[in-house]
């Protein structure tokens, strides 16, 4: 008699199907799942779990020379020094500014953008518009600091053209507001993308449905529209609200001026300045530690209080 030519993997998916063939399968091949995932899992490991542990200096007085096993324990003397410091509010005021009237301002243009660009028939000049407001993304933070500094400075294209001489990064009160514009600027378009993809799961056969019963742009908006991005939202009201704490230390500090001083010194530049410029490492990690604790606590908050709010549907 013939042979059959079953091959063992085959045999070993004929054995269940669905959920426990694949199960199956797994477990039979399990060391070739093990060579593929071990890679990700010993950079995962290397460079994100292991250099946790140098959160211990934010409790010891840390002494480079000794290292962390041979410094001193001190407990929490560096964030008793941090929260009764007379600027601790100034800076921590400074910081929630910055994330939640960026937050305000900037979080709802991508999605409106995303309207917008959905409303666009011909699919040569969405492509142009789309390509117009994706390149900002794709400009450094760097660069983008440097031409905000040129076009405010006194003899740049905006003094130019309202005929006046007016240094805009001396000047506390315009820091925040060139600090959001620019990052609206820079983001919103890129942003828009994850919003656009989700309009596409929008039934075209409804909207249709809805302009023959004589619905206007709004009501298609909050009938068709807005239900197929809602879950979208939501994840990333949910992600931007829990990093609030977290502002990008880059930007902050390439804008920043002595005369600025007041509006722009923020958590993170601190953390920078007590740590690498001043060397005192227990301290700044104290603060970098505090600054992560309250964004892990906002984050569980806002995705409790959006979840009651939105049927139980949170992160």
């Amino acid at each position: 008699m013939k042979k059959s030519s079953t091959s063992p993997s085959a045999k070993t998916l004929k054995k269940g199907t669905g959920f426990k063939g694949t199960l199956n399968y797994v477990v039979t091949h399990w060391q070739l799942y093990v060579i593929f995932l071990l890679p990700a899992l010993a950079l995962t490991l290397i460079f994100r779990y292991i250099p946790m542990g140098g959160i211990l200096i934010a409790f010891q007085d840390y002494n480079p020379i000794r290292g962390i096993l041979g410094s001193r324990w001190v407990g929490l003397k560096y964030f008793t020094r941090f929260l009764s410091s007379p600027d601790f509010m100034t800076y921590l005021v400074n910081t929630l500014k910055l994330s939640i009237y960026g937050m305000l301002w900037g979080f709802p243009i991508p999605i409106l953008l995303a309207f917008l660009l959905n409303r666009i028939e011909s699919k040569g000049i969405k492509k142009k518009i789309q390509l117009v407001l994706y390149m900002p993304n794709f400009v450094s933070v760097i660069v983008l600091c440097g031409m905000v500094r040129i076009f405010l400075s006194v003899t740049g294209p905006v003094n130019l053209l309202f005929g006046s001489s007016i240094n805009f990064m001396t000047m506390p009160e315009a820091f925040r507001t060139i600090y959001i514009a620019s990052g609206i600027w820079q983001g919103a378009g890129w942003a828009s993308i994850m919003y656009t993809a989700s309009l596409s799961n929008a039934s075209q056969d409804l909207r249709e449905a809805a302009i023959i019963d004589g619905a206007n742009i709004f009501q298609q908006i909050k009938t068709v529209e807005w239900p197929a991005i809602k879950d979208m939202v939501i994840i990333q009201f949910i992600l931007q609200a829990g990093n609030i704490m977290s502002i990008g230390f880059e930007k902050a500090y390439a804008l920043q001026t002595d005369l600025n001083l007041g509006t722009s010194e923020i958590i993170a530049t601190y953390v920078y300045k007590k740590g690498l410029l001043d060397g005192d490492y227990s301290f700044s990690t104290a603060v970098g530690l505090f600054n992560t604790v309250i964004n892990v606590i906002l984050l569980v908050a806002v995705n409790k209080i959006v979840a009651r709010m939105n049927e139980g549907k949170g992160l």
